[in-house]
């Protein structure tokens, strides 16, 4: 794909929540490869921003395009799109196993031409050999039995990457990732992303409150308090100053000590 070519392309995108004005008049673009941090305080709109970039709520204005189509007309498309969201909620008791919810993931059509029969075997054998392969490669094939309900915080989020993993994807969205992680889980976590990115040739746009792990791992930052309060690499983007018009005064910035 042309470098030049964005992945997501955003243009006054406003979006009320009943009555009240979330986002703002939000415009931005995503080049393939890139890695994206959409940070601010809470209830600055993140949430709400990436969920109406997938088209996963309503827009009161403004256009969305990603692959260089409009959102509504990604059609078929839309399997080259991962996301993760803050919170995953599900019964618990609901018995699906690991590798049954990353097949979810998985979605091929036949070739043409194919018996119905043989149509039916390779699919099922690639998609076996596509679970193996995702939960191999986010360190959670051991898991592949286990029911999701039993899985930890940690767990769950590599199952969730493997969901992603199954199937070739372009644009990666991650809601809050690490929510609910350890400083250890989301450091080991970033460094797995990190390597899945470079390999896979993903871009990613990400929600996080870590500001210290943005710092080391993104591209670029995007400071959002209901609109974008500045944009830029992450040594322009998160300066004192900066983040003191997004935050407001009492903000303190966390340093990791690892």
């Amino acid at each position: 794909m042309n470098k030049d070519i964005a992945i997501l392309k955003v243009e006054g995108l406003t979006v009320y929540q009943g009555s009240y004005l979330a986002v703002r008049d939000v415009s931005f673009e995503l080049l393939p490869g890139t890695d994206t941090a959409i940070v601010g305080p809470n209830g600055a709109g993140k949430s709400t921003l990436v969920k109406a970039v997938l088209d996963l709520i309503p827009r009161s204005a403004g256009m969305i395009e990603i692959l260089g189509r409009p959102i509504a007309r990604l059609g078929r498309l839309r399997h080259l799109l991962g996301y993760m969201p803050q919170n995953f909620i599900f019964d618990r008791s609901f018995p699906i196993s690991v590798s049954e919810l990353v097949g979810l993931g998985w979605e091929k059509e036949a070739k043409k031409g194919d018996l119905f029969f043989s149509r039916l075997w390779r699919q099922d054998h690639e998609k076996s050999a596509a679970v193996e392969e995702a939960l191999r490669r986010t360190d959670a094939y051991h898991l592949q039995y286990q029911a999701i309900g039993t899985l930890s915080g940690g767990q769950l989020k590599r199952v969730l990457l493997a969901y992603c993993l199954v199937m070739r994807r372009k644009l990666l969205v991650l809601d809050e990732a690490f929510a609910g992680v350890d400083v250890q889980g989301s450091a080991d976590f970033y460094a797995l992303l990190n390597e899945l990115k470079r390999e896979e040739g993903w871009t990613v746009l990400q929600v996080s409150h870590d500001i210290d792990m943005v710092n080391r791992h993104c591209d670029r930052v995007l400071c959002l308090n209901q609109s974008i309060v500045c944009t830029g690499k992450p040594e322009i983007a998160l300066s004192p100053q900066n983040l003191l018009a997004t935050y407001g005064p009492g903000f303190s910035r966390y340093q990791h000590q690892h």
